[in-house]
C-alpha cells in the first residue's frame, strides 16, 4: 500500500511544483515575453509605496515611458492617490493579490478572494476593472491554471534581483544592460516591504533606471505597457 506520507507528498507536488513547471518552464497559461521585437516592458511589483512609487513615476514621466504596475490590494486601498496618478499618467495597473502571500500556501478559494478583492479596490479607484494578474513570486497553484480565465497572467522573461540592496544600483544597472533583449518583460519592484526584500532596495532600482533608460533608448529600444506587448 502507498503510505499516507507519499500521497500527501504527491498532492503537494501536484499543487505547487507541477504548475511551476507548466508555467515557468513550458510557458503555458501565462505570458512571459512580448511579441513586439523593438519593445521592452518595465513592470513593477509589490507597491504602491508612498516612499518610492512617486519618485519612480516622476522618472517615467520625464522619459515619457508607460510601464505596468502589479499592485498589492491592501496597499492600493491605503494609497488611492498613487493608484490614480498611475492611471492618469497612462500606466497599466494589474493585480498582485490583496496581501503579498504565495498562492502555494493558500487554498484556491482564498486565492480567488485575494484576486477579486484587489480587482475591486482598483476598480473603485480608477473606474476600470483590471484584466492582468501576476501572482506573488510567480508562484501558481494547480487551480490557478483554470480559475482566473478572465485575467491575463503575466510573468516575466528578465529578473535582476532588485529586491536586494547588496551591490547597490550598479549591480542592477549591469544586469539590466547585459540581460535585456527585444520583447523582454522585465521584473522590477517599487516597494521593499515584502518578505525577503530590503526596505531600501527600490531606491537603488530607481537610481539604476536613470542610467539604464538612457542607454537602452540609445540602443534603439522603446518601452511599452504589457498589454501593448502581448496584443
Amino acid at each position: 500500500m502507498v503510505s499516507v506520507g507519499i500521497i500527501l507528498l504527491l498532492l503537494v507536488i501536484l499543487y505547487t511544483i507541477v504548475p511551476y513547471m507548466i508555467t515557468r518552464w513550458a510557458g503555458f497559461f501565462v505570458y512571459q515575453k512580448g511579441n513586439v521585437s523593438s519593445n521592452i516592458a518595465l513592470t513593477f511589483d509589490d507597491g504602491p509605496s508612498p516612499k518610492y512609487t512617486n519618485e519612480l513615476l516622476d522618472l517615467l514621466k520625464q522619459h515619457k515611458i508607460k510601464a505596468s504596475f502589479f499592485v498589492v490590494g491592501s496597499k492600493a486601498k491605503q494609497h488611492p492617490d498613487i493608484i490614480m496618478r498611475m492611471h492618469h499618467e497612462g500606466h497599466l495597473i494589474g493585480i498582485h493579490n490583496y496581501v503579498h502571500h504565495s498562492n502555494w500556501f493558500m487554498l484556491p478559494h482564498r486565492v480567488s478572494c485575494e484576486v477579486e478583492e484587489t480587482a475591486k479596490v482598483i476598480q473603485n479607484i480608477i473606474g476600470v476593472k483590471p484584466a492582468y494578474y501576476r501572482p506573488p513570486w510567480g508562484m501558481m497553484n494547480f487551480f490557478d491554471l483554470f480559475a482566473h480565465k478572465k485575467y491575463h497572467i503575466i510573468l516575466w522573461s528578465l529578473m535582476v534581483g532588485d529586491w536586494k540592496s547588496k551591490g547597490s544600483s550598479r549591480r542592477i544597472e549591469k544586469r539590466l544592460l547585459k540581460g535585456t533583449k527585444p520583447g523582454d518583460i522585465v521584473l522590477l519592484h517599487d516597494s521593499g516591504e515584502t518578505w525577503g526584500a530590503d526596505e531600501d532596495a527600490p531606491q537603488f532600482t530607481i537610481e539604476a533606471l536613470r542610467t539604464v533608460i538612457k542607454e537602452l533608448k540609445g540602443r534603439g529600444y522603446t518601452f511599452a505597457r504589457v498589454d501593448e506587448m502581448i496584443s
